[in-house]
C-alpha cells in the first residue's frame, strides 16, 4: 500500500514538473513523453514543413500541412534520404543513424525541463554533420536530454542531405521565384530556425536567446547561416565543432549557380532525364542509384546562389555583411592528419613538404625536423596541431576586422575510450557525445574522468549558450581571442595553450595561411 501511494506521488510530481500539455505549435497540438529522466519531455519528430515529395523535390521548404487532434511526439522522424550503416570506424553505433529513411524527413525534436512556458530557458539548435551526404537527428549522440538537464531547451533537426538537399539545374533555378536553386538542406535550417522563433517559447525556451551549433557540416552550416542574410535575427550566438579556419571552414569558398547548375545538368543526362519533370516522376531509389563508371554531377554542397549566399563565406565575413554573434569554434587532436600512431616515413614526409610548401619547403623542415622515421612521426602530429590551432586563431583575428562580438577557440585532446582508442584518439566528431553530455548514449567503457570531462565541457557549452562566453563558477578560464596567439584546450589538460610550438612556426603557419 504504502509503496503504491510513493509511486502515485512520484507520477504526480513528475507530472506537475512537466510543461503543460499538449502544445500547440504551427500546424496543430503535439504531445510529448518523459525522457530517462521523468524531469525532461521529449518531443519527438514535430513537422515543421511540408514533406518535400513529388512537385515539392527540389523546392524550397514550404509551410507545414496542418492536422487534426493530438499528435503524440514519441518517436523521431525518419531520417533524410541516405545510404545506412551500422558503424565507419571509427565512427561506431552512438555516431550513426539507424531509422528507416524517407523524404518526408523534415521534422524537429524538443526537449525541455521547464515547468511552464514562461520561463525563457536559453535555446541550443544541433546540426549535425556528415558531409552534407548524411546525418541526422537519429544519430544517438544528438540526444537532447543531457543539455536539457543542465537548463537549456535543447533542439535538433533534420535537413535534406547529398542529392536531395543540394541539388542545382537550370530549370530548377527558372521556376524559383528567387531564381536560384541548391541549398535546401540550408533552407530547410532556416525553415527550422523560424519553426523555432514562432514556437520555442510554448515550450519554456527564449526565442531571443537561441544558439545553433554543429559539427563538421554542421559547423559548415552553422558559418553559412551566420553568411546568410535569410537567417538574420534567427539566433545570438554560434558554435562550430571543426570548424573553423583561416578561409572560414568547410565549403567557405562556396559553389557559383553556374558551376552547380552545371554539375545538376550532367547529373539529370546520366539519369536519362530530359527535364526535372522526368526526375521528380523517378523514385528516390532511382535517384540515388550509382551513376555508370566515370558519371558525376549532383551531390554538391554550399552553393553561392545569390540568395541564401549571396556571397561566399569567406567574403561576406570579409566585407562584414554577417550576422555578428558571438561564436565558439575549434578542432580535435586527431584531425588534419594527426594520429597517435603515424606510419610516415621521412622520405615520404620530406617529399609531402616539398610538394605541399614548394619554395618554403625547407624552412618548414628546419622547424619540423624529419631526418628520420621517427622524427618524421613526431614532426607529421606537431606541424598538423600547430596549422590546425593557428588557423582558428588567425581565422578570430580576421573575422575581428569586421565584427564586435566576441570569438573563443579550442583545441580537444581527449581520446574517446574504446579498443580503437589507442589507434584513432581524439578523432574527428569524438567530442560530440562529451559537449552534448550524451555518454549514457555510448556503449564505450567510460570511467569517472570521462564523466567528470563530459561535464565541464557541456558546460561551457551551457554557458555559452546562455550568455555567449563559455566561462563559469568552477571552470578553468577560458580567454577570448585577443593579441595573444593563444587557444584553449579542453578534455583532459584544460587551460589556454599557444597555438604553435614556437614564435618561429607560428610565423611560417601566418605566412603560410595568409598567402
Amino acid at each position: 500500500m504504502q509503496k503504491n501511494f510513493l509511486l502515485f506521488l512520484l507520477a504526480t510530481v513528475s507530472a506537475h514538473a512537466a510543461i503543460s500539455q499538449p502544445v500547440s505549435v504551427t500546424g496543430g497540438k503535439v504531445s510529448g513523453v518523459p525522457a530517462r529522466d521523468a524531469s525532461i519531455t521529449a518531443f519527438k519528430g514535430i513537422p515543421f514543413a511540408a514533406p518535400p515529395v513529388g512537385d515539392l523535390r527540389w523546392h524550397a521548404p514550404q509551410p507545414v500541412i496542418p492536422w487534426t487532434g493530438v499528435k503524440v511526439a514519441d518517436k523521431l522522424g525518419t531520417s533524410c534520404i541516405q545510404t545506412i550503416v551500422t558503424e565507419k570506424k571509427p565512427w561506431t553505433y552512438e555516431f550513426m543513424a539507424h531509422n528507416d529513411v524517407s523524404e518526408d524527413c523534415l521534422h524537429l525534436n524538443v526537449w525541455t525541463a521547464a515547468k511552464s512556458a514562461s520561463e525563457k530557458r536559453p535555446v541550443l539548435v544541433y546540426i549535425y554533420g556528415g558531409a552534407f551526404a548524411e546525418g541526422s537527428t537519429a544519430v544517438p549522440s544528438y540526444d537532447g536530454e543531457g543539455l536539457a538537464k543542465k537548463g537549456l531547451v535543447m533542439v535538433t533537426i533534420n535537413y535534406r542531405v547529398g542529392v536531395f538537399g543540394f541539388f542545382a539545374h537550370p530549370e530548377l533555378t527558372k521556376e524559383a521565384e528567387t531564381k536560384t536553386s541548391g541549398n535546401y538542406g540550408l533552407l530547410d535550417q532556416v525553415a527550422a530556425l523560424r519553426w523555432v522563433r514562432d514556437n520555442i517559447a510554448k515550450f519554456g525556451g527564449d526565442p531571443a536567446k537561441v544558439t545553433i551549433a554543429g559539427q563538421s557540416a554542421g559547423a559548415s552550416s552553422v558559418n553559412a547561416l551566420v553568411a546568410s542574410p535569410l537567417a538574420k535575427g534567427l539566433f545570438v550566438r554560434a558554435i562550430a565543432e571543426s570548424g573553423a579556419t583561416l578561409a572560414g571552414g568547410l565549403g567557405a569558398a562556396g559553389t557559383k549557380l553556374e558551376q552547380a547548375e552545371q554539375s545538376g545538368v550532367t547529373f539529370a543526362t546520366a539519369k536519362g532525364a530530359k527535364s526535372i519533370a522526368e526526375l521528380r516522376a523517378m523514385t528516390w531509389q532511382k535517384i540515388t542509384e550509382p551513376l555508370p563508371a566515370g558519371g558525376r554531377g549532383g551531390r554538391g554542397g554550399l552553393i553561392v546562389d545569390g540568395s541564401f549566399l549571396p556571397l561566399s563565406v569567406a567574403e561576406t565575413m570579409a566585407q562584414g555583411k554577417q550576422n555578428d554573434v558571438p561564436t565558439l569554434t575549434g578542432w580535435n587532436k586527431g584531425e588534419g592528419g594527426a594520429t597517435p600512431n603515424p606510419t610516415v616515413t621521412a622520405a615520404a614526409f620530406q617529399a609531402q613538404a616539398k610538394q605541399r610548401y614548394g619554395d618554403r619547403a625547407d624552412e618548414f623542415l628546419k622547424l619540423y625536423a624529419a631526418a628520420t622515421d621517427e622524427q618524421a612521426r613526431v614532426a607529421v602530429n606537431e606541424s598538423s596541431w600547430d596549422q590546425q590551432r593557428t588557423g582558428a586563431y588567425l581565422w578570430a583575428r580576421n573575422r575581428a576586422k569586421t565584427a564586435k562580438t566576441n570569438a573563443y577557440t579550442y583545441f580537444w585532446d581527449h581520446a574517446l575510450p574504446g579498443p580503437d582508442a589507442a589507434t584513432y584518439g581524439a578523432f574527428h566528431t569524438s567530442e560530440v557525445p562529451f559537449a552534448l553530455n550524451t555518454l549514457y548514449m555510448s556503449e564505450r567503457p567510460f570511467t569517472e574522468a570521462d564523466h567528470k570531462i563530459a561535464d565541464q565541457v557541456s558546460s561551457y557549452w551551457v554557458n555559452f549558450a546562455t550568455t555567449g562566453d563559455p566561462n563559469g563558477k568552477g571552470l578553468v578560464t577560458w580567454p577570448a581571442v585577443g593579441e595573444k596567439a593563444e587557444t584553449m584546450e579542453i578534455g583532459d589538460k584544460p587551460g589556454a595553450i599557444p597555438v604553435a610550438g614556437s614564435a618561429e612556426k607560428l610565423a611560417f603557419w601566418e605566412k603560410f595561411l595568409t598567402r
